[in-house]
């Protein structure tokens, strides 16, 4: 089970990646297109704060090193419970194998290029919401994954009682 998980994990990175590489070669920084007019657009921006933004404008000198410091914090955590993860759980293990490509794929683009490209631009009338990329997705959609397995599987003490 544990190489299922680790091959989502390379999947998420992989095409985040690629992806990322996309816009980079295809759209200009700061440029964006169209998809749906009035909600959504591929855009290309970089992030230098955490997920969608939070901490971007901070003039700090560590700042980089602090978001590379909790993203391997963070994915010690995770590769650690999914090491840990029983078989059954496969709610939790597909979560934590998205949470883990994710955070993978833009820890290296830290890590390599000092921010991280997003490209996936929401908006309807006044409201934005800040842009995203694939690992950010596939890191919501696992913490998604992850909140609901809590709601939906039982305690021993339930399953005994």
């Amino acid at each position: 089970m544990r190489i299922y998980h680790m091959l989502i994990a390379l999947v998420i990175f992989t095409f985040d990646q690629v992806t990322k590489a996309v816009i980079e070669s295809n759209i200009p920084l700061h440029d964006s297109r169209t998809v749906i007019p009035g909600f959504l657009q591929i855009t290309h921006v970089k992030n230098r704060g955490a997920a969608f933004g939070i901490f971007a404008d901070s003039p700090s000198d560590g700042k980089l090193m602090m978001l590379v410091v909790l993203s391997i914090v963070a994915l010690g955590v995770v590769m650690t419970l999914l090491w840990k993860n029983q078989p059954h759980a496969r709610r939790m293990g597909l979560g934590l194998a998205l949470i883990l490509g994710g955070a993978i794929g833009n820890l290296f683009d830290r890590l390599v290029h000092g921010s991280v490209v997003d490209f996936v631009y929401f908006h309807l009338g006044r409201y934005y919401w800040p842009a995203f990329n694939v690992a950010d997705t596939a890191i919501v959609t696992g913490a998604a994954l992850l909140v609901l397995d809590m709601m939906l599987t039982r305690s021993p003490a339930e399953v005994d009682g």
